[in-house]
């Protein structure tokens, strides 16, 4: 332990939560959040004035989805080589350019090339939010500060359906308008943000030796596939299909089917705001666990609730499961990775949640055609289960 450390441990620390650095990750992680969930209220009204056919309207998201898909990779080598700020602020700039410049489309083909620069600006913000907590926290406050940071980060995706819905009633192009904000939030974090930032003298090849003989590492891989399992999930059972049941079974508005899809982040804050508390008593891979062993019983039940209401049983349940287990990865993975690679690995990580994004509506789609809605939910138990014996044959061995 070095010099600085003894005197860190001397010194009282303030919450973690009062933190100006922690405050800025966190609204890093506001922006990284933004893009899709606030202007998806808005694609009726659009689809209408742009004379865009509704089966179209899914392009708007992938491209913006894309970037971090492919791009995962590079902008952790980069940031690990040349510093965290320099990808941070032109992302946060290029997301806010863009994302803004969307508002002012009228024509489809631009709006989706606008949509594709934003995702770019997009790609790198979640990865490396947790990496700043990463390079700011060791211990305990650091499985504090990835989950208040979880909670913050799911009040956003809470509320901004609401923001960009009541946008979008004065006009479809409004809820393109709100990443002006992440133009401040850049001169923010370029001038008041007090983070570590890594030398860049390192030789590129020596680098990429390095680092992929860390990502061999099987417990990393256990993560890895964790962390794609979680948005295999979230995104084809709850996020696609479980509105579709919904409507389906009780005929329920839009309205009241944003509020069930809401109450899943109210327990992903709840839950994610007691890890700090957790972590003392369990282990991170014990939390990860448990999450998977909740996202089956949340999904096993769901087709079982007799009334619409009862369906916050499960929402309840499964936001647990997310609250406990995405930010516990993130602590897992920044403890495993050498602090010259951590913005590497959490990036590879990144490219690994994108590919469950992409792959959870496919496969459950899939499971939807074999055997209608409740196969959906069934498939997503027997999913949970495997990977809840997959992640611990990985992170039970050592390395």
């Amino acid at each position: 332990m070095n010099s600085e450390d003894e005197i860190s441990q001397l010194e009282p620390q303030k919450p973690v939560y009062l933190e100006l650095n922690f405050q800025i990750v966190c609204a890093i992680s506001l922006i990284a959040v933004l893009g899709v969930s606030s202007v998806t209220p808005a694609f009726p009204g659009l689809a209408k004035a742009l004379n865009v056919k509704p089966q179209n309207l899914g392009l708007l998201v992938t491209a913006f989805t894309l970037p971090s898909l492919m791009l995962g990779p590079v902008i952790g080598v980069l940031a690990d080589r040349i510093g965290r700020k320099k990808i941070i602020v032109p992302s946060l700039i290029l997301f806010g350019i863009a994302g803004t410049a969307c508002g002012f489309a009228r024509d489809f083909n631009l709006l989706l090339f606008l949509r594709l620069l934003q995702g770019i600006g997009a790609a790198s913000l979640l990865s490396l939010s947790t990496t700043l907590i990463g390079d700011l926290y060791t211990g305990a406050r650091r499985m504090t500060a990835m989950g208040y940071n979880a909670s913050v980060s799911s009040i956003g995706t809470a509320s901004y359906p609401t923001i960009g819905g009541a946008l979008a009633t004065l006009g479809w192009f409004y809820p393109f308008m709100l990443p002006i904000i992440a133009i401040p939030i850049g001169l923010l974090v370029f001038f008041a943000l007090n983070n570590p930032e890594p030398k860049g003298d390192r030789n590129l090849k020596e680098y990429l030796k390095n680092a992929a003989k860390i990502l061999k590492n099987r417990r990393l891989f256990g993560l890895f596939i964790a962390s794609s399992a979680n948005f295999v999930l979230l995104y084809g059972a709850y996020v696609t299909y479980f509105p579709q049941l919904i409507n389906d079974t009780f005929k329920a508005p839009p309205s009241l089917i944003g509020i069930l899809l809401s109450s899943v982040s109210v327990a992903i804050i709840i839950s994610s705001s007691q890890l700090g508390r957790l972590a003392t008593r369990f282990p991170a891979t014990n939390l990860i666990q448990a999450s998977f062993i909740l996202y089956a019983l949340a999904l096993f039940i769901v087709p079982f609730m007799p009334s619409i209401w009862f369906l916050l049983i499960p929402t309840t349940i499964f936001g647990m499961g997310l609250g406990l287990g995405f930010p516990s990865i993130q602590t897992l993975l920044a403890d495993l990775a050498p602090r010259e690679y951590l913005a590497t690995i959490l990036s590879v990580n990144g490219t690994f949640f994108g590919l469950g994004q992409t792959l959870g509506p496919v496969l459950m789609g899939v499971a939807f055609g074999f055997g209608g809605i409740n196969s959906v939910f069934y498939t997503g138990v027997g999913f949970a289960i495997l990977i809840f014996f997959v992640f611990r044959y990985f992170t039970c061995t050592k390395a």
